[in-house]
């Protein structure tokens, strides 16, 4: 029997190559159906190539289409940095304390974030463009609005008012999708018709406001399991120290903070379901379950997550195809029966 999920893909530049990993295992898996996906920044470069090919065909042409559209995508970002190997390098090294804190002062991730602080991507006048455009575009099976695939959503976040929108069915496009990824200091805000306001928004990297969005995914029509593909660290046991690894660790925090939310009010809703309090009632009592590699996650800095060289994002994704192996093998048979991540962990007291 085939066993349906959705999936929640976390933004994490690079870093979303892991997903990219944990994808592709779950494509070997044919009983595995994927009903939704909810994305955000480079997890909804990976749930618009995920979606765009399953909707080319049902078993094998699908996933086949899926995987050709994820190598795309990840093969063309990896293009972008072919020449900043370094900073990754430089990661790998068992180097002392002072050596490190010289090579993240000359690395290729402390450059853009120095220039990000004197200039804007609205400097580059007529030679700015956005290449996520040309990425998605080039895709193997690049038509979004494709019937037969999964729900896809991607989120993003408003300039103007600061709120989530998320965008799903009709609205996904290429600009949805740039949206989301909008990293307001590398690309300038992707403007998008507004139906609710009649308006053009313009809109900023969905990180800021759901990374990702787990409330499209409980409507009736979809799946109660939510595997949510988590690739920045919930918890870090060492004190931050050095200027660039505070700078990191407020970063984690706040692209962590509305996902914690979320996950927060569904351990409530829990625990009412589980005291009877809400028999009867139209709620849906989702099941949470998380693929992710803290370890590996806690080796690396947010700064590579900004130079995604060949030799990291394949190492990710062998990561994440390791990590989604582990997780069918350990908890593939909680799938439509039981939560397989207690949220106690992160809630011991709510």
């Amino acid at each position: 029997m085939a066993r349906r999920i959705n999936l929640a893909l976390q933004g994490g530049g690079a870093h979303g190559a892991f997903s990219w990993g944990v994808l592709e295992r779950f494509l070997d898996e044919p009983e595995i159906e994927i009903a939704g996906i909810s994305g955000t920044s480079a997890g909804a470069l990976n749930g618009a190539a995920l979606a765009a090919g399953l909707a080319c065909g049902k078993g094998k042409a699908g996933r086949d289409a899926a995987r050709e559209n994820l190598e795309h995508v990840w093969s063309q970002i990896a293009l972008v940095s072919d020449n900043v190997m370094l900073r990754w390098l430089w990661s790998m090294l068992p180097a002392p304390r002072g050596f490190q804190r010289l090579a993240e002062m000359f690395s290729p991730a402390s450059w853009l974030e120095a220039a990000a602080r004197i200039v804007s991507p609205y400097d580059y006048g007529p030679f700015y463009r956005n290449p996520l455009r040309e990425v998605l575009l080039g895709m193997p099976h690049p038509a979004l609005d494709r019937e037969g695939g999964p729900r896809l959503f991607v989120t993003a976040t408003n300039v103007r008012t600061g709120l989530v929108r998320v965008f799903g069915g009709k609205e996904v496009s290429v600009e949805a999708v740039m949206a989301s990824a909008c990293l307001p200091e590398v690309f300038r805000a992707v403007e998008i018709d507004d139906p609710q306001t009649g308006r053009r928004e313009a809109y900023w990297d969905g990180g800021y406001s759901g990374n990702p969005a787990l409330f499209p995914l409980y409507h009736q029509s979809l799946p109660r399991d939510i595997v949510v593909v988590n690739i920045n660290p919930m918890l870090r046991k060492e004190i931050p120290k050095t200027p660039s690894a505070i700078q990191d660790r407020v970063n984690e925090i706040s692209f962590n903070a509305s996902l914690l939310s979320e996950l927060r009010a569904i351990n409530f809703v829990k625990k009412l379901f589980d005291e009877g309090r809400l028999e009867g009632r139209d709620m849906k009592n989702v099941l949470i379950h998380m693929v992710m590699d803290d370890k590996l996650m806690n080796g690396l800095t947010a700064s590579t997550k900004l130079v995604p060289s060949p030799g990291l994002l394949e190492r990710m994704r062998e990561a994440g195809r390791v990590a989604a192996d582990r997780f069918l093998s350990e908890c593939g048979d909680n799938l439509g029966r039981r939560d397989s991540y207690d949220l106690s962990r992160l809630f011991p007291k709510s």
